[in-house]
C-alpha cells in the first residue's frame, strides 16, 4: 500500500522565450507564450485530486463479514452500529434484553448436564451438607437443592405450579426474540436465586473449566455473575448487555452509515454451515471483507460436527482468501477473543489439541499463542501474502479496543480501495 502520487515527477523547466517573462506569463510587449513547466503538472494534480474526491462522494465501501458460527463477528457488527450509527429503539432494546435472559438460562442448562455428566454431584453433596454454612452466606437452599430445581424445571422441562409474575416487566416479551427465548426468559425470573446459588458454589467452578465440551459461550460468564440484576422486572439492557447478548445470526442484515465522509454498506451473514449457502448472494462488487475467528476456540468442537472450530475456521478462511469472487477486494483478518484466548491457555494446551499437535512454543504463554495461529492463517494463502497491517488481535465486546481497531481497519480499507481504484500508488 502506498501513499504517494501517481503523478510524474517534474522536468527542469525551459529557457523563458521571446514576447514572455520568466514566470510563464505573456509579455505586453511580444507575441509568444510559454506554458511555466510546473502548470502541466498543477492541472493534472488538480484533475487528479477533482476525480479522486467525487469518487470517494460517490463511492460507496461495501464491507462483508464472514467467519464461523460464534467467532464474534456479530459483536463487531454491534461495536460497528454503537460507533457509528444511530442508538437502539425501545423495541430493539426489549428484544436484547429477553435475549439475555434466554442466554443465562441457556448456559446454565448446558452447566447442569456437564456436572451431571462430569460426576460431580458428590462434590456438589459434600458441599452442601454444612447447611448452616450456607444460611450463614444468605442462601435459602444449598447448592444440591439448588441444582435439583434446575435440573427439574430446566433440564427435565417440568411445568413450573406457578407462572412467574410479570407484571411491570419492563423487557416483557419480543417477537423479535423468538418463541423460545422468550420462554427462558420467564424461566428465569423464575429460577434465578437457584441460578446464582448454584453459579457461586466451589462445583461450579469446576464445571466452568470444562465448558469447552458443552459449548457454553465464554462471554456469558458476564451474564451470570450478575444473574440478579437481569431477573429484575425492571431491568433494561445497557450498551454493554447488548454486546455480550448472543443472537444467532440466521439472515443476511445490512447497516449503512457514512464514516469519515465515506459511504459504507456492511454486510453481516451467519456463519453456522447451514447458513453459508446465504453467503454467495453478497459476494457481488465487495470492496473488503472482514474475516473474524475466535482464537480461544482452538479446543473445542463444532456444535453442528465432530470438527475442531479452529481448524474449521482456517478450512473457511482458505476458501475465502483464495476465492477469485475477492480477487478485487481488501481481506482483513481478526482475530478474536484475545481475553479469553489468554485466559484459557492456563489450563488448556495448544498442543494437547490434534490439530495443533505441532505447537512447539511454551505453554501458556499468550504472545507466542499468538504467532503461531497467524502463521497457520497466513499458510492458509495460496497466491498472495497477507500483510501484518491487515491482522489485528481483538477483543470484540471491548468498546474501547474494538474504537481503535474498526478506526485503522477503515483507513486501511479506504487506502487500499483508492489504490485499486487508481488513486495511490501501490507499496
Amino acid at each position: 500500500m502506498g501513499c504517494g502520487s501517481s503523478a510524474p515527477a517534474a522536468t527542469a523547466p525551459p529557457q523563458a522565450v521571446s514576447g514572455t517573462n520568466n514566470k510563464g506569463r505573456t509579455n505586453n510587449n511580444g507575441g509568444g507564450t510559454s506554458i511555466n513547466a510546473g502548470t502541466a503538472k498543477e492541472t493534472k494534480n488538480i484533475d487528479m485530486a477533482l476525480k479522486r474526491a467525487k469518487f470517494e462522494e460517490e463511492g460507496k465501501i461495501k464491507l462483508l463479514f464472514l467467519g464461523a458460527g460464534e467467532s464474534g463477528k456479530s459483536t463487531i457488527f454491534k461495536q460497528m452500529r454503537l460507533l457509528y450509527g444511530p442508538g437502539r429503539s425501545d423495541e430493539e432494546l426489549r428484544m436484547f434484553g429477553v435475549t439475555a435472559r434466554s442466554n443465562i438460562v441457556v448456559a446454565m442448562h448446558k452447566l447442569v448436564i456437564l456436572l451431571r455428566d462430569s460426576g460431580l454431584e458428590g462434590d456438589l453433596d459434600a458441599e452442601s451438607a454444612d447447611q448452616a454454612t450456607c444460611e450463614k452466606e444468605g442462601n435459602h437452599m444449598t447448592p444440591r437443592k439448588a441444582y435439583d430445581e434446575l435440573i427439574k424445571y430446566l433440564v427435565e422441562k417440568a411445568e413450573p405450579p406457578n407462572p412467574p409474575n410479570t407484571t411491570g416487566d419492563w423487557c416483557g416479551e419480543s417477537t423479535r426474540a423468538g418463541m423460545a427465548a422468550n420462554k427462558d426468559a420467564k424461566q428465569l425470573i423464575l429460577h434465578h436465586e437457584s441460578i446464582r446459588i448454584l453459579w457461586e458454589c466451589n462445583t461450579m467452578k469446576k464445571v466452568w473449566d470444562k465448558r469447552a465440551s458443552a459449548n457454553v459461550v465464554d462471554g456469558h460468564k458476564e451474564f451470570l455473575d450478575d444473574v440478579t440484576r437481569f431477573a429484575q422486572l425492571q431491568y433494561q439492557p445497557t450498551k454493554r448487555d447488548v454486546l455480550v447478548a448472543r443472537v444467532r445470526t440466521t439472515q443476511v442484515i445490512v447497516e449503512k452509515y457514512r464514516i469519515k465522509g465515506m459511504k459504507y454498506e456492511m454486510y453481516d451473514v451467519g456463519g453456522q454451515r447451514s447458513d453459508r449457502r446465504k453467503w454467495l448472494d453478497c459476494f457481488d462488487n465487495v470492496t473488503a471483507v472482514i474475516f473474524v475467528a475466535a482464537l480461544s476456540e482452538y479446543d473445542q468442537q463444532l456444535a453442528e460436527a465432530d470438527n475442531n472450530r479452529m481448524k474449521e475456521a482456517l478450512q473457511l478462511f482458505y476458501s475465502v482468501i483464495n476465492n477469485r469472487a475477492f480477487s478485487n477486494s481488501s481481506v482483513l483478518l481478526f482475530l478474536n477473543k484475545k481475553d479469553v484466548f489468554k485466559e484459557k491457555l492456563q489450563y488448556s494446551n495448544i498442543a494437547d489439541q490434534e490439530p495443533f499437535d505441532d505447537y512447539a512454543g511454551p505453554v501458556g504463554d499468550f504472545d507466542q499463542g499468538v504467532l503461531y495461529f497467524i502463521r497457520k492463517f497466513k499458510e492458509q494463502l495460496v497466491d498472495e501474502e497477507l500483510k501484518d497491517t491487515f491482522i489485528h488481535v481483538t477483543c470484540a465486546t471491548d468498546t474501547n479496543d474494538m474504537d481503535f481497531v474498526l478506526d485503522t481497519s477503515t483507513t486501511i480499507i479506504r487506502s487500499d480501495n483508492l489504490r485499486r481504484a487508481g488513486f495511490l500508488l501501490a507499496d
